[in-house]
């Protein structure tokens, strides 16, 4: 019997959206534990500066960069491809890319302040070619892997808003300026609850599980009138912590969960429990 669970020593894990913020602390963490890690984003301009800073603490035998279009299917299927080729498995699939309206200081003025009945329909069909579509893309090409490799592990990154509505009022910050989260996040995060449970049931017979994390609230430098609406309206009364995410993916991603499947983890300080 394994004495220590939730070590992920060597397991070979593919993470998407690996440039991004939550994406950015679980490949460190992973790394850190020894893992053998796929670091998978669109965004080519940001290699220089991360082999930069990975080379500093890093062995490049335990990490692979690797530029992927998760609404291609050749660009997935390559990446996939080099992935065995480099560490001769894929064990651990993390489902983390998306596009998402974020309200740090930042990005809040990339925001579209759009009532509903007015919200851009092709802002609609973007979101759902990467959110949804590319997240299927992904799965398959790392379900074939897995199938033949005879076991395997997906980790879907949901949210608190495919699981409740959001509460548009977290989004007023009393400058008479009309700020909504919209609907394209909603509508494509959704599908990933119940994707989760599908895949899960799907190869519940092939020693392949799935499961999804749903994170809400990441502090990221946000301006201090989100931060005064957020504590308001969260049982915890403030926003996550990004090392706060590390454990949850580990578990995930290590034996100490082998018993899970089809399964949803909350990690929003209490926010969809009122």
């Amino acid at each position: 019997m394994n004495n220590n669970p939730v070590d992920i020593k060597s397991k070979v894990i593919f993470v998407t959206g690996a440039f991004g913020l939550i994406g950015k602390q679980i490949r460190k963490a992973f790394l850190q534990q020894e893992a053998k890690v796929v670091l998978a984003d669109v965004n080519s301009s940001l290699i220089p500066a991360l082999e930069e800073e990975l080379n500093k603490t890093f062995n490049t035998e335990n990490y692979l960069i690797l530029i992927t279009d998760i609404t291609s299917e050749l660009s997935v299927a390559n990446s996939v491809a080099a992935t065995v080729e480099k560490f001769g498995s894929l064990d651990v699939l993390i489902n983390n890319a998306a596009i998402d309206a974020k309200f740090d200081k930042e990005n809040i003025g990339g925001v579209n302040q759009s009532r509903f009945e007015n919200y851009p329909i092709e802002l609609l069909r973007r979101s759902v070619e990467v959110n949804l579509t590319g997240t299927v893309i992904m799965t398959q090409a790392a379900c074939k892997q897995m199938l033949l490799q005879g076991s395997g592990n997906i980790i879907n990154v949901a949210s608190t808003y495919s699981v409740v509505a959001p509460n548009q009022n977290l989004y007023d910050f009393g400058e008479g300026i009309a700020n909504f989260k919209p609907v394209d996040y909603i509508a494509s995060k959704s599908f990933i609850p119940n994707f989760t449970r599908y895949i899960a049931t799907f190869y519940s017979t092939n020693n392949i599980r799935c499961n999804a994390i749903v994170p809400h609230g990441v502090l990221n430098n946000h301006p201090e009138p989100f931060l005064q609406n957020f504590s308001k309206m969260s049982p915890l009364g403030r926003m996550c912590n990004r090392e706060e995410l590390e454990g949850p993916f580990i578990f995930l991603a290590s034996e100490a969960s082998s018993y899970m499947t089809g399964s949803v983890l909350m990690v929003d300080g209490g926010w969809t429990a009122w």
